[in-house]
């Protein structure tokens, strides 16, 4: 299963999913909506949701943390091309 991190989350989601379906239909409450849009805008979001929701976790704040960090690693993974593209126009401007 670490593996599946290295290729990214994406990959991770899928697998799992595959894997271990019945978690995630508990997690998201047989809902396919949500882990659709969460593979495709917050997939590290989503496997850390997936990986506390099932046990109970959540009603600590242990578990959501662990869903707050995944969020900050999503944002982080968005805005890191935009800050990528803004250095390199205004060092070649």
């Amino acid at each position: 299963m670490t593996t599946l991190f290295l290729l990214g989350p994406r990959a991770a989601v899928l697998v799992w999913w595959l894997v271990q379906p019945v978690r995630w239909q508990v997690a998201f409450h047989d809902m396919l909506i949500w882990p659709v849009l969460g593979f495709l805008f917050l997939p590290w979001t989503t496997l850390a949701y997936v990986l506390a929701a099932p046990t109970g976790a959540l009603v600590g704040g242990s578990a959501w943390a662990l869903v707050i960090i995944g969020l900050l690693v999503d944002l982080v993974g968005y805005s890191g091309p935009a800050r990528n593209a803004t250095a390199s126009a205004t060092s070649s401007g």
